[in-house]
């Protein structure tokens, strides 16, 4: 079995409150999950308006195939145009 981690992390510039952050996030994380089937959810920073982190996961049997997933996952997700992808991170681990 081969699990992949990643991190997003997105800077919001024109953000003022909470409420429109959520909107944000609500938008992203249904956006991936419809796209990819992947688990996703915003896992740090909330009650930062500004700062988005939101982690997503895959698993399967081909390590070559998570990582090819988790690659157009992130691309997808910066192209969306809603906030600016300011890092990520990536882990696949093989069981």
């Amino acid at each position: 079995m081969v699990v992949g981690v990643g991190c997003m992390i997105f800077r919001l510039h024109e953000c003022r409150s909470l409420k429109e952050k959520r909107k944000v996030v609500k938008a992203i994380v249904a956006r991936i999950r419809n796209q990819f089937n992947a688990s996703v959810a915003e896992v740090a920073d909330n009650d930062i308006y500004q700062r988005i982190v939101i982690g997503v996961s895959l698993t399967g049997n081909d390590r070559k195939l998570i990582n090819a997933k988790l690659d157009k996952l992130f691309n997808f997700a910066e192209d969306l145009g809603l906030a600016e992808m300011i890092d990520s991170q990536l882990e696949i681990i093989s069981m």
